[in-house]
């Protein structure tokens, strides 16, 4: 190791130490993530060209790691982003393409394009895959997809993938297991709305379980985090998408992220997406507004833009208490419903921008007609079983902490 990157190691692990002490300080029960974990994965990249799949939440105490690991000597062949882009600067669903990174002059290649997958040529010209992206723990949220698509690329080509292991914000386990016949883009796995894991746990389930079929594994070198359980209620350093731009978007988009199926606007084309609820036909039933314009870079055609929505204010509720509940709230799609004058209207997300039916958000085609039917929340949640708890006993076998 030449004296250049002996120093610049070690104001880096200062810094990963600084960010630490940081964390202790707001009350984060010291956790570290694999990324700031340098002296650990550093010896793997020594030698090797490396690509890695990172977004603008990949940082290094408070360096994105593409920089750290450039400036430290490592020899990046190429950057994957996923969907909204390497810079997170992409709306969602919006199709991504391929740049030079101004700062490192490395070519960041668009997973969230053409290709959803690292294509073959790249992959021969690299000899180990880094993956570091934070999620947040819901079915429906992407990177998930991105991670096993990346497994699959690296299986196909005999290359480790390092996962830097970073903390789940949403790790519980709840909502209804996908039923396979409402699989796409948003729901790619038979697993509940929320399933519990980090990433590193998810794509050690991803092999156990066969899910890249073709018989194909991937070898996969997980860095683990430290100081973490499932339990801690962790807040994010950076958003880790245009739309979850706040702590209260990240806790409640598991619960607000199926109105997408609706009419009922989720506050897109605001400041404060998936933290408000409300439609302009909600007028007289809640006093609460917001007008949803258009946004580049977050929201361009959001549902009712330029109408006056009336609804739910969620940005005050007490996130700390639905996190500890460990449960979707299903009050608020019920309470809505009745609210709403025209219910043949409701779940038709042919109104919207919406990502899908409601049938692939929520899992299943029960759920609308239940909600419908005036069904309980009890039973509703005991329509979910056994497959619900079949989930949880599975999961078990690939988790890495408590």
């Amino acid at each position: 190791m030449s004296l250049k990157v002996f120093v610049l190691l070690c104001f880096y692990t200062i810094v990963s130490s600084q960010a630490v002490a940081a964390m202790n300080n707001s009350g984060e029960e010291g956790i570290v993530t694999g990324a700031d974990q340098l002296d650990t994965y550093l010896p793997l990249l020594k030698g090797k060209r490396v690509g890695m799949v990172i977004n603008q939440t990949s940082i290094i105490g408070n360096t994105l790691s593409i920089d750290s690991l450039h400036t430290l000597g490592v020899n990046i062949r190429f950057v994957f982003g996923p969907e909204h882009g390497f810079r997170a600067n992409a709306s969602n669903g919006a199709e991504v393409g391929d740049e030079i990174d101004k700062k490192t002059g490395i070519p960041i290649i668009s997973l969230y394009g053409k290709n959803r997958k690292p294509r073959a040529a790249l992959m021969d010209s690299i000899d180990i895959m880094i993956f570091d992206i934070q999620d947040v723990g819901c079915r429906f949220y992407t990177y998930i997809n991105t991670l096993a698509d990346v497994m699959e690329s690296c299986a196909e080509h005999n290359k480790t993938l390092i996962i830097l292991d970073r903390p789940n914000p949403n790790a519980y386990v709840d909502g209804p297991v996908l039923d396979m016949r409402f699989q796409s883009g948003i729901g790619k796995f038979p697993i509940p709305i929320t399933h519990g894991m980090t990433m590193g746990e998810f794509g050690r389930m991803i092999n156990g379980q066969g899910w890249l079929g073709k018989g194909l594994t991937c070898e996969l070198k997980i860095i683990p985090l430290k100081n973490y359980d499932h339990s801690m209620y962790y807040e994010l350093p950076v958003s880790p998408s245009p739309n979850l731009n706040s702590q209260a978007s990240i806790i409640l988009y598991p619960s607000i992220c199926p109105f997408e199926g609706t009419i009922i606007s989720q506050g897109r084309g605001t400041y404060m997406p998936f933290a408000v609820l409300g439609a302009p036909a909600l007028k007289g039933k809640y006093d609460f507004t917001f007008k949803p314009v258009s946004i580049p870079g977050m929201s361009e055609l959001p549902l009712h833009q330029d109408e006056l929505c009336y609804g739910v204010d969620l940005r005050n509720y007490d996130l700390k208490s639905l996190h500890a509940s460990g449960k979707i709230n299903l009050k608020w799609m019920m309470e809505l419903y009745k609210a709403y004058p025209n219910k043949r209207q409701f779940f038709d997300s042919s109104y919207s921008e919406a990502m899908g039916k409601i049938a692939n958000l929520i899992g299943n085609d029960l759920f609308q007609q239940q909600v419908a039917a005036g069904k309980t929340e009890e039973e509703i949640r005991a329509s979910w079983e056994p497959k619900l708890s079949q989930y949880k006993k599975m999961r078990k076998q690939y988790l890495l902490y408590k």
